[in-house]
């Protein structure tokens, strides 16, 4: 954390969806100090403009891209614009999520429809987007964030865990198909386990923050899966806490 980039990115550009806190905006940082020009793409307007303006003033590039990941047509739109001005996306990274942590019995079909579409269908459409663009650029790399409960679930978490779990096994169909189409394309899922950042605090305030880890740590995983070779690819990796509880 902190040190070297592990990666050159100059010359390339990143979206990373959810960018302007918590998790997105570290790896945002991550990306921009590592060359790449970064579009910030958020619901969170002014956060999201305020990080570009911080990473503006350090000498780095990043722009605020006005983003709702469940909407289809909007994805479509920003990329359509992007090609317009002779634009194309490198690097992808889904890390948009949200949670309702409920007992199922409790949940509301807003309430499921909204988690799922954010934390799966969101990032399908951003996969639907870059993918066949990297296709016919002939390289690129997707990056999604998945996490533990992809691998292991616990109460109150049905939908999210139902949604990274469905994000995981589009991840690798997704991994499989880029074998085949283009050897030139990265596709890399990351399990993550607890951060400390405001997807946990501001939900659960009291959580014992020496069980969790710095979201810097799981921004470092990404640019690890950038670093590797063309000619391997990280197609999975596992960054938790040392006392993680859900994994494996």
């Amino acid at each position: 954390m902190g040190g070297e980039a592990l990666v050159d990115l100059h010359g390339r550009q990143a979206l990373v969806t959810g960018g302007a806190r918590g998790l997105g905006a570290s790896i945002s940082r991550k990306l921009a100090r590592a060359g790449a020009s970064v579009l910030v793409a958020d619901v969170r307007k002014e956060q999201a403009r305020e990080l570009c303006a911080q990473l503006g003033q350090d000498g780095c590039e990043a722009r605020f891209v006005e983003m709702d990941v469940r909407d289809a047509k909007a994805v479509a739109d920003v990329f359509r614009e992007l090609e317009k001005a002779g634009q194309w996306v490198d690097v992808l990274v889904n890390n948009a999520a949200v949670d309702v942590s409920k007992p199922i019995e409790h949940l509301t079909a807003d309430e499921v429809t909204r988690v799922i579409t954010t934390n799966l269908l969101g990032p399908m459409y951003l996969c639907l987007e870059t993918y066949r663009r990297m296709v016919a650029r002939g390289g690129g790399h997707i990056v999604n964030i998945l996490s533990t409960a992809a691998n292991r679930t616990w109460t109150e978490a049905g939908p999210y865990s139902a949604g990274k779990s469905g994000l995981r096994a589009f991840t690798h169909t997704l991994f499989k198909e880029a074998q085949r189409d283009c050897p030139g394309i990265g596709v890399t899922g990351i399990l993550a386990g607890g951060m400390e950042t405001p997807f946990i605090m501001e939900r659960f305030p009291d959580t014992d923050v020496s069980m969790l880890q710095n979201p810097d740590v799981v921004a470092d995983t990404v640019l690890y899966a950038l670093s590797v070779p063309d000619s391997s690819v990280a197609a999975e990796l596992v960054v938790v806490p040392r006392k993680e509880p859900s994994w494996p």
